[in-house]
């Protein structure tokens, strides 16, 4: 049986809750929430266990804050024995307007803690990510409150809509693999669906 390892990248507490920089977080929820999982506090990570058309899949957020989250997707790694292509990390991208989602095999981090700390710790960006766009509607030395801040309700549908895809690409991906699935996501615009 085929192992994956599904990352949510965010910060815990509630604070941060439903905010950009905590998409990931929210996909992978929706993600377990679907497929009837349940989550668990465990090792530098909220965990959940689901089964998709034969394959197991192991869903974290790390709960070490954006900052350190190389930790918990290494030890995660490690200890449930996934190959990094086997791994599919997501997290908010600031470089994507808010209707386009990206999935990647590879890629810099651009600037993003989370994915730098995964890389640094990893010593490749040798690894799937899907991105999912939060765009940069901010005034210059305002990116920090931007990602930080929670939709404006006006985005709140788009996010829903793209939250939902998301799922369906975490699991395009686990049955498909990266190369197929990338080729129906990445021209994928948001706008086309309102």
């Amino acid at each position: 049986m085929s192992k994956f390892l599904i990352v949510g990248l965010g910060n815990p507490g509630n604070e941060y809750a439903g905010t950009r920089h905590n998409i990931g977080f929210d996909v992978a929820n929706a993600l377990v929430h679907k497929h009837g999982g349940t989550w668990e506090n465990d090792r530098l990570a909220y965990r959940a266990v689901i089964k998709f058309k034969g394959k197991t899949l192991v869903c974290i957020c790390p709960t070490t804050y954006m900052n350190l989250s190389g930790r918990a997707f290494k030890y995660w790694q490690v200890k449930e024995n996934v190959p990094i292509e086997h791994t599919l990390t997501i997290v908010d991208d600031l470089a994507l307007p808010l209707e386009k989602i990206r999935l990647r095999g590879s890629g810099s981090h651009a600037g993003h803690n989370g994915l730098k700390d995964i890389q640094n710790i990893l010593g490749t960006d040798a690894y799937p990510k899907l991105r999912f766009g939060i765009g940069n509607n901010f005034p210059k030395g305002m990116q920090a409150e931007f990602v930080l801040a929670k939709w404006h309700p006006e985005e709140i549908t788009t996010v829903q809509h793209k939250i939902a895809k998301c799922v369906e690409v975490i699991e395009s991906f686990v049955s498909i693999g990266l190369e197929r699935t990338m080729s129906s996501v990445n021209t994928y615009n948001f706008k086309n669906e309102q």
